[in-house]
């Protein structure tokens, strides 16, 4: 990168460097927090693990089924987009299983739910944790808390109950789990009732709104007068089914794997709160400026509790919000955080990759959650989209990075001289491309090469050629 003659100037192809690792002009000191352990009682991780296998022992056998003799993605599932088994395939694998089809099917739904098996658009295939069930106890444990998270879709819903007091009753069992994780014991369901009631009635107050003007008829049968004790029992029920507690004489306890699961979920959310930012209070778009000044690993912790204080939903939603910002690092962060989403974020990824600025990230993400190497995935991207992404990318350094980090940035780019990438960089149209080039001029140390990338500059400013 040193030669006089730009047109010259070869570029190193290698692999982009992940910007949330690039190094920060101020070292950050932050207090390490003692590695939290967990309460007295609770099994060790490979006892845990083996419970997990045994819980999900059918759906497995199901998942493998279908690995072996649909080889999934290609036949295995219906056309509605959400994996579910054609009527042909679950007979057939109850037959093969000895099952009854509706068991197969509900075998079929746990296995999806555990991320087993991975639906993509009108397919579906075997997820890695399939692979690694045998070998990985935190695969076969994160399957299993995947589940635990599911609860409400594994066990259907009560048909006769409104959705506004089901939703409500979904919203507010997390209070009730941490009550029965820190009771250690059996709790009465009446007493848990109690617990539920009030939840629900300060979710009620929380939303409530003065409305002005002429009001409607109150409805009958509204969520406010739908009676709880049935949608506890309910939950309670649906929560057994996934193996977090049981029930007997009127009491419930959490299982092993229920208490372990929401003590996890409980210091997940303490260490947020802890952290200087409080990064669990923010809206997406401040979690992930403080998020920019850590380590990789830290950052993923950061964003898993993040994610555990809210429905997967709304989170997915703030974070492609906070990517559409003017903000490129937030972007390239916010994709860093959908990751640790996983399947739940696909379809609304699927959706993003029609907008152009987060068209490439989207592309990434779909190719690397398809199963594709994360060295490979930009071989996904076209020239236009790969050349976008470098600028981007360039524009998130020069905004909150170091000058030679920037130098290095040229290094990434997919064209082979500077020339060329000067060229493809001014055909892209990216709103920054003036800043990023005269950012690189004042950074390169080759006076001939930082007097080309000034002369783009200008050009792209003046509209020139």
């Amino acid at each position: 990168m040193t030669s006089r003659n730009p047109r010259d100037s070869r570029l190193r192809l290698v692999g982009p460097r992940p910007l949330a690792a690039a190094p920060r002009a101020v070292t950050q000191h932050r207090s390490r927090r003692p590695a939290p352990r967990p309460p007295e009682g609770t099994p060790p991780p490979a006892e845990l693990a083996r419970m997990a296998r045994t819980c999900l022992a059918d759906a497995a056998s199901v998942a493998r089924w279908a690995d072996a003799m649909l080889r999934p993605g290609r036949d295995g599932a219906t056309s509605d987009g959400k994996g579910t088994l054609s009527d042909a395939t679950a007979e057939r694998a109850a037959a093969d299983l000895g099952l009854t089809v509706a068991q197969v099917r509900a075998d079929w739904d746990t296995a999806r739910l555990a991320g087993l098996v991975e639906v993509h658009g009108d397919s579906a295939r075997p997820g890695w944790r399939l692979r690694a069930w045998n070998r990985d106890d935190s695969a076969v444990l994160r399957g299993w808390v995947a589940f635990f998270d599911a609860w409400s879709l594994a066990y259907p819903e009560p048909a006769d109950r409104e959705h506004a007091a089901v939703a409500e009753v979904v919203s507010a069992m997390p209070q009730v789990l941490s009550f029965l994780q820190l009771s250690a014991g059996p709790v009465p369901v009446e007493q848990l009732l109690d617990l539920l009631e009030q939840r629900v009635t300060e979710l009620r107050t929380e939303r409530c709104e003065i409305v002005y003007g002429p009001q409607p008829e109150p409805v009958q049968n509204s969520a406010e007068d739908t009676p709880l004790a049935p949608l506890l029992d309910w939950a309670l029920d649906a929560l057994a089914y996934v193996g977090a507690l049981t029930c007997a004489e009127g009491q419930a306890t959490l299982t092993p794997l229920g208490s372990w699961a929401v003590w996890v979920k409980l210091e997940q959310i303490c260490v947020a709160a802890q952290s200087p930012a409080g990064n669990i209070e923010q809206n997406a778009e401040d979690m992930l400026r403080g998020c920019a000044q850590l380590r990789p690993n830290a950052a993923r912790a950061e964003y898993r509790a993040w994610l555990a204080a809210r429905t997967v939903g709304s989170a997915v939603t703030e974070l492609l919000d906070a990517a559409r910002g003017e903000d490129a690092l937030l972007r390239g962060l916010a994709f860093e955080a959908l990751r640790v989403v996983g399947a739940p974020a696909e379809p609304d990824v699927r959706d993003a990759a029609d907008e152009t600025p987060l068209r490439p990230y989207a592309l990434l993400w779909l190719a690397e959650h398809d199963g594709t190497d994360p060295e490979d995935a930009p071989a996904v991207l076209t020239r236009e989209e790969a050349t976008w992404l470098w600028v981007d990318t360039a524009a998130a350094v020069a905004d909150h990075g170091e000058a030679p980090l920037l130098v290095r940035h040229l290094e990434s780019a997919v064209q082979p001289t500077v020339p060329a990438l000067l060229d493809e960089v001014r055909a892209v149209g990216h709103p920054r491309t003036v800043q990023v080039l005269v950012a690189l001029a004042a950074a390169h140390p080759d006076p001939a090469l930082a007097k080309a990338v000034r002369r783009a500059a200008f050009q792209v400013h003046t509209g020139g050629s």
